[in-house]
């Protein structure tokens, strides 16, 4: 595999219209998940990819194993609970010009059983990236013993361990969150993070210091995201701003995040500059929020070159 990664994916609900959820009577249904969001990203993109969880033996945890599957990645080392744990479920809310509200029903799910014997050695170090994310560190005490138990074997087998903070605090407190991702971040060479997480870890809102930060306590790449501006990239040899691509029209901003990771990770492994892979992000990340969906919007090779040919020309 090019790429590994695990944690909570959840059946999404979003509403068919704008406004508070007791006035919405009707619902799409989707796939949510950050770490499935960006093994999807990169199965587009052509990488060979390997996602796993617990999902529940349900309707709902079927829907999500078959439509990972179907993206063309490996979900052999997926566990269906056999037991009353339910697959997770998250809904939307929506109102004009702003991100929407997300409601999570996913306590005692699943993927919440997530343990340190879900954690296949062999499986991870054949790997050449694992991607993890802070959500799997706060869904439950065993869950984040699996995480470490996962770093700890790709470090100790030459497996690159990427990281994304995605700070949640409807699940952990800023403090708890803070500690926890300072620990994570001794065992990661690539780090996303965004502002808003570097002043909750770091007390720091400039991207400078939030990516020394990162890089004192052991990252090779720190890449900042800094929304519609790009993102900012530095590393012990180097640093960069990379400018954002231009979104007219913005459809939901969930999943940005997610591929913009995807893309960094193909350029990275692709061993290009720095620089590239920070476009290859931008662009990735701009064209989700151009689609509804967590992960609709997110391109194949060829329209994502199209894509970047495309905004060089109008930019």
């Amino acid at each position: 595999m090019d790429v590994i990664t695990f944690g909570e994916s959840m059946v999404l609900f979003s509403p068919t219209c704008n406004g508070p959820l007791r006035f919405v009577d009707t619902f799409t249904k989707g796939l949510a998940g950050a770490e499935s969001n960006v093994a999807i990203a990169l199965s587009r993109l052509g990488r060979s990819v390997g996602w796993f969880s617990r999902i529940g033996d349900d309707e709902f945890g079927r829907f999500i194993i078959n439509t990972i599957r179907g993206e063309g990645i490996d979900v052999s080392r997926v566990v269906v609970d056999g037991g009353a744990n339910p697959t997770g479920i998250l809904f939307k809310e929506r109102f004009l010009k702003s991100n929407p509200n997300v409601y999570y029903y996913r306590s005692n799910s699943a993927a919440s059983f997530l343990s340190e014997n879900d954690i296949d050695e062999n499986y991870i170090k054949e790997a050449r990236i694992i991607h993890i994310t802070g959500i799997t560190l706060d869904i439950s005490k065993s869950a984040r013993e699996a995480v470490f138990k996962a770093m700890r074997i790709a470090k100790k087998n030459g497996v690159l361990v990427s990281f994304d903070p995605n700070i949640r605090l409807k699940l952990c407190k800023k403090e708890e969150a803070a500690s926890v991702i300072k620990e994570a971040l001794t065992l990661c060479d690539i780090v996303f993070p965004g502002i808003d997480e570097g002043k909750i870890i770091f007390k720091k809102d400039n991207e400078r210091d939030i990516a020394e930060e990162i890089l004192s306590l052991g990252a090779k790449v720190a890449a900042v995201k800094l929304g519609e501006k790009g993102c900012y990239i530095k590393s012990r040899d180097e640093e960069c701003y990379v400018e954002g691509f231009r979104v007219d029209r913005i459809e939901d901003t969930v999943g940005a995040g997610d591929g913009f990771a995807a893309g960094f990770l193909h350029g990275y492994l692709n061993n290009l500059l720095l620089s590239e892979c920070g476009r290859i992000a931008n662009a990735v990340g701009a064209m989700a929020i151009a689609v509804k969906g967590d992960m609709e919007g997110f391109p194949t090779l060829r329209q994502l070159d199209e894509f970047m040919k495309c905004s060089l020309i109008d930019r």
